[in-house]
């Protein structure tokens, strides 16, 4: 039906007939002259109509935004006056010789303009609508060129794209499982995967040594604006290859993809180790753009009488940080402080203590604090030596469990790195290695930092001895503070397996139940593998500038984790739940009952 995209007209089509297809952008009519902006995926050409061309000028003079149309014409350049510079088509036009109107349009909930703003509820709700904006055009056809790319570098390094299974069996990896019900095994439930994470080190056992997979996974977890229900997953597997050349070649696709997508040289990704990251920056995915640190100061602070000191300072799982922010004393005023102080206590902080440091020679008159007074003049110039303040510093404050005070503290730098524009580059990449095999829950239990498969860089029996000090083979690669992906070397000896699930308190009959067909092949010959994932939808929110990967996804969900515009989740009827051998819990009924 089409001869050409809109888009692709210039200035070397002069004189040559095309046909178009495409919807109406605008509609403009000038002194008997009808001019149509015709847009498709490629972008936007000016057609115009005049009344020599009789019945096509009529059907011209009833077109309306968002119509379909069919145009034939020549393309023409336009008088040097009317030249569109900030249009691709810009020298151009159609002069319409043809028009067929191919289907008609209502006006639209919201005008598709790239320059109207709109609540996200009404884009999703009309998402089709929402998808011929020309930005979101460009995001879905990055995407896709992204993904190209990556299967081209995957391919020419000897990867095979090896689908997994969707419905599979529920396995522990961090998340609540999305089940679903079996009709055929009565009372049993299949699981939509986290991951591919087992099926893919089955294929290392079975020979495939570099597997990868462009997969969708399913997480029912409360959202984020980096978070979704469904997600597209990099999966990538290799056996006969450790850490570092496990790393060295996904490092080697991110920079050709960015070298390649942007023009942007990404450089060598430096490596931190987990301790160091929580340490200084308060997070184990540290956006190395913003130079601000964090400080640890307990020892300074356990014999102040300032028991909100004093207390975490003395307490084995408290932390006391202090966090210098460079010429603070004037870039904030005391609301944003207030501001700062409610935004730290939706990670748990109780408050947000802070010294303006006015004259750093002046221990009794040059600190400015409601909590000077407090500290002894020994104690405030340890301070000020160890963040090494000078005459206007600002320096905040937490003191509480060390997790609260590593997340809030953690969360405030990148709060004050983004406010204050600290950002001393663009692009800022980084590998967090060494993390910890596992975190201790309240009640003393173990749970794994990563996943249950992650191998040790210790024996079965140092691990067993001391899991809390054991450190595991993972790796997370970060960009400007956004975890983009995640793996590690697995284990691939039955007995460090059976170690990892004796720790996490998995039992040996549990794990026969769960596991027993992954514990059966590190049997038979399981070679020493590893992998990585990364988060599609979050490397192209990265690469393409926007703040959430609903705008980089065709069909997202909202943070509900609904689809507002199919109505989904929604309703089944009887019929089909009795199939499913599944009865539903009268819940106003149970609630009277319980009156």
């Amino acid at each position: 039906m089409r001869s050409q995209y809109c888009g692709a007209l210039n200035a070397s089509f002069i004189d040559q007939e095309v046909t178009l297809c495409g919807w109406v952008d605008r509609r403009r009519d000038h002194g008997g002259v009808i001019f149509i902006d015709l847009r498709d995926r490629d972008g936007i050409v000016q057609v115009v109509f005049d009344p020599d061309a009789k019945e096509n000028f009529a059907l011209a003079d009833k077109v309306r935004g968002e119509y379909v149309l069919q145009v034939t014409g020549k393309v023409r350049a336009r008088d040097a006056a009317t030249v569109n510079a900030n249009m691709a088509t810009g020298e151009v036009e159609v002069y319409g010789t043809g028009l067929e109107i191919l289907n008609e349009a209502e006006t639209t909930p919201f005008p598709l303009s790239e320059h109207s703003s709109v609540g996200e509820d009404v884009r999703l709700k009309f998402r089709y609508l929402d998808l011929r904006r020309a930005e979101m055009q460009k995001s879905l056809q990055f995407r896709s060129k992204v993904t190209i790319a990556i299967r081209n570098y995957l391919d020419e390094n000897g990867f095979l794209d090896i689908e997994t299974p969707i419905l599979t069996r529920a396995t522990p990896e961090g998340a609540r499982d999305y089940l679903v019900p079996s009709r055929t095994h009565e009372n049993k439930f299949f699981a939509l995967p986290q991951s591919p994470q087992l099926f893919k080190q089955l294929l290392m056992v079975s020979g495939f040594d570099r597997y990868y997979q462009i997969a969708k996974c399913f997480r029912d977890e409360d959202l984020r604006a980096d978070r979704q229900p469904e997600f597209t997953q990099i999966d990538i597997e290799t056996s006969f290859m450790d850490e570092e050349g496990i790393m060295s070649i996904t490092e080697g696709m991110i920079k050709t993809l960015f070298n390649d997508m942007l023009s942007v040289d990404l450089g060598e990704f430096p490596r931190m180790d987990y301790a160091t990251a929580i340490a200084k920056y308060g997070s184990d995915k540290p956006d190395m753009r913003i130079p601000l640190e964090l400080v640890d100061i307990k020892d300074l602070m356990t014999e102040v009488e300032f028991k909100v000191f004093s207390g975490p300072a003395k307490d084995p799982k408290g932390r006391v940080t202090a966090l210098k922010v460079p010429g603070g004393n004037e870039a904030l005023t005391r609301k944003q402080i207030d501001d700062y102080t409610k935004f730290v206590g939706i990670y748990g902080a109780k408050g947000l203590a802070y010294i303006k440091v006015n004259d750093a020679s002046d221990m009794e008159n040059g600190l400015q604090s409601p909590i000077v007074k407090f500290l002894p003049n020994d104690v405030r110039k340890a301070i000020l030596d160890r963040v090494e303040a000078v005459n206007g510093d600002l320096i905040f404050f937490g003191a509480d469990k060390a997790n609260v005070v590593t997340e809030a503290l953690g969360a405030l730098r990148c709060k004050l790195g983004e406010d204050l524009n600290l950002y001393t580059c663009e692009w800022a990449p980084l590998w967090v290695v060494d993390f910890p095999m596992f975190e201790e829950n309240d009640d003393g239990s173990m749970q794994a930092l990563h996943h249950p498969f992650t191998a040790p860089s210790c024996s079965p029996d140092a691990l067993k001895d001391s899991p809390a000090e054991a450190l595991s083979r993972a790796y997370d690669m970060v960009l400007n503070g956004t975890e983009l992906g995640g793996g590690s070397v697995r284990i691939h000896d039955q007995s460090m397996q059976q170690a990892v699930f004796e720790i996490l308190g998995i039992s040996s009959d549990e794990q026969r139940e769960k596991f027993g067909f992954l514990l059966d092949a590190l049997k038979y010959g399981a070679p020493p593998h590893g992998g990585l994932a990364f988060g599609l939808d979050r490397l192209i929110m990265l690469m393409t500038g926007t703040s959430s990967i609903r705008d980089v996804i065709a069909f997202p969900k909202t943070q509900s984790a609904a689809c507002v515009m199919t109505d989904a989740p929604g309703a089944v009827d009887a019929t089909q739940l009795r199939e499913l051998h599944i009865r539903l819990r009268q819940k106003e009924k149970q609630e009277k009952a319980a009156e």
